[in-house]
């Protein structure tokens, strides 16, 4: 065979080749579209279709029924007619009048997109048309999965319990997807502030449901789409992830700081002294492995609205594991040590970072300090009466309060503050937003404290404590000094899989004017971050310099 021919034998082949791979690759990936597309379509009918929202049908058997001919539909066409064919057996839909008017003044709608329902890349004219005739005349009384709890944040009801789901086939694998993802789509109030946009959380997370090998490969990847959220709220825990992550940990807790993974805190005092960790000590490896590498490895598997939160969850992903000890490498006082330190199952729940054990007390300076970490409710008017005479207050809200401090709030003000305006999901417009009438906090007359008022907060501050620290702020001469907090502000909402729960922050939280507080946290007036050198000598800076700012003034 002359080489000319040999070329072109050549070139057929490689085009021939090129072909079958290019082609396996679009069918692929049309498969992903297509389940995408079902996702939609699905979590649309449930949450506005009247009578599948009235809990006419078994809706996940639905789906079940419905994936095949999804998965073998070959253009949109056939796609279409698919949906088509499903949309009329569900039954004729009647005008919705009210459905015409929307009041968009109350209306937050940054959440809010249905486009997908006109795209007519993926669907037909008349399925676009069909489904924007359901929009116009959605459901409009007590949808059958979902109500609302007293504060407005949504409560799922009425869905089938899956008790030994523990990796179920792959087409209840995706149910437990669908079902998740649109429980975001349409109530999750911030949506419009992820990283990654919800719809590409979708097209990544369908293969890796469908393709999860086994129980533990399925629930980390439950696990990787929660952490999507970009949520300090959004939590995930399951037997099989505590086993694969490891159930035994040290006795030390760490976060980072100066770039550096710091041990600043202890679960246990005894424990930590036998296998000699320090408050202070840096960790370089871990197992052989850099600290930072670790973090950087498993980042996916760490929630947290942002990177100060997501800094201190580390910890459990770097210590943990099944054997009874763990090689460290760190340093102490500029030395490097090798150790070896046990690993144990059982030690105290929470690290002991501040050691203020006092519910109150006044320095010599004439200053005084509340802990609401260790104060109840009815002690508020008894400390407040005692410390009416001090120059300075400062309030320590890097914890989580048992209860919300409006009665030292209400002494700080002398007329009434705006100190929130939040949302909650519109169950009559799913995906849309009610603006709530704005929090207003009052004054106790002939209770005014005139000093000035400090409030320290750092990552610890989260949810209620965040919530806290903005009617405290609305204070006429209050000062917020500390680090960013952990941006998860509003009540949660419980959100399910199959068998497995987790949470989401439910209400959107924003400063009066209309500034977040997810993610960013609440609003620091004088930044001031834990140093390591400040770690070792054990001072707490925060403190040091909420003290020096009220000497100064």
């Amino acid at each position: 065979m002359s080489k000319l021919k040999w070329v072109l034998v050549f070139c057929a082949c490689s085009f021939m080749t090129f072909g079958k791979n290019h082609s396996y690759k679009r069918i692929e990936n049309l498969q992903i579209e297509n389940l995408a597309s079902l996702a939609k379509v699905w979590g649309f009918l449930k949450y506005y279709h009247p009578n599948v929202s009235k809990g006419n049908f078994n809706w996940d058997e639905q789906l079940i029924q419905i994936i095949p001919k999804v998965e073998q539909a070959h253009n949109k066409e056939e796609l279409s007619n698919i949906y088509l064919e499903w949309i009329y057996s569900l039954g004729s839909i009647k005008e919705c009048k009210s459905c015409k008017d929307v009041p968009k003044a109350v209306s937050f709608d940054k959440n809010f997109n249905l486009s997908w329902t006109q795209n007519s890349k993926i669907f037909t004219n008349e399925l676009s048309q069909k489904l924007k005739y359901i929009e116009e005349n959605r459901f409009q009384g007590s949808n059958f999965y979902v109500a609302a709890s007293p504060q407005g944040n949504i409560v799922i009801k009425n869905e089938i319990e899956y008790p030994d789901f523990e990796y179920p086939n792959s087409n209840y694998r995706l149910l437990s997807l669908f079902r998740y993802w649109n429980t975001v789509e349409y109530f999750f109030p911030y949506k419009y502030m992820m990283d990654q946009k919800w719809d590409e959380v979708l097209m990544e997370m369908i293969p890796k449901f469908e393709n999860a090998i086994n129980a533990t490969e399925y629930q980390l990847v439950m696990q990787e789409t929660v952490v999507k959220l970009d949520d300090t709220h959004a939590s995930f825990f399951s037997n099989k992830n505590f086993d694969f992550f490891g159930r035994k940990y040290i006795p030390a807790f760490v976060n980072v700081i100066e770039k550096k993974v710091a041990v600043v805190g202890l679960y246990n005092d005894s424990l930590a002294k036998i296998n000699d960790i320090r408050i202070g000590d840096i960790i370089e490896e871990v197992d052989g492995k850099d600290a930072l590498k670790i973090m950087e490895d498993r980042a996916k598997y760490v929630n947290g609205s942002n990177k100060n939160t997501k800094a201190k969850n580390y910890h459990y992903f770097i210590f943990n594991g099944s054997t009874d000890s763990v090689k460290v490498k760190l340093k102490r006082d500029n030395n490097f040590l090798a150790k070896k330190i046990k690993r144990y199952e059982e030690v105290k729940k929470y690290p002991e970072i501040h050691h203020i054990k006092e519910k109150f007390k006044i320095d010599e300076n004439n200053i005084a300090y509340i802990n609401l970490d260790n104060l109840e409710m009815k002690d508020q008017d008894v400390i407040m009466n005692k410390i009416n005479s001090t120059k300075g207050l400062i309030i320590d809200i890097r914890n989580y309060p048992d209860f919300m401090a409006y009665l030292i709030a209400r002494r700080l003000i002398k007329e009434d503050k705006v100190y929130a305006k939040l949302i909650k999901p519109d169950l009559t417009y799913p995906g849309k937003f009610i603006w709530k009438k704005p929090k207003i906090l009052d004054p106790m007359k002939n209770h005014y404290y005139s000093g000035k008022v400090v409030l320290l907060v750092n990552e610890e501050t989260q949810s209620m404590a965040e919530y806290t620290t903005m009617f405290m702020q609305t204070g006429d001469n209050v000062t917020t000094i500390g680090s960013q907090t952990a941006g998860a502000d509003g009540d949660i909402a419980r959100v399910e899989f199959l068998t497995f729960k987790t949470a989401m922050s439910g209400l959107g939280v924003f400063y009066p004017d209309g500034t977040e507080t997810q993610r960013v946290g609440v609003k620091v007036d004088i930044v001031v971050r834990p140093t390591i050198k400040g770690i070792q000598e054990g001072k707490d800076e925060v403190l040091d310099a909420a003290k020096e700012f009220l000497n100064k003034k």
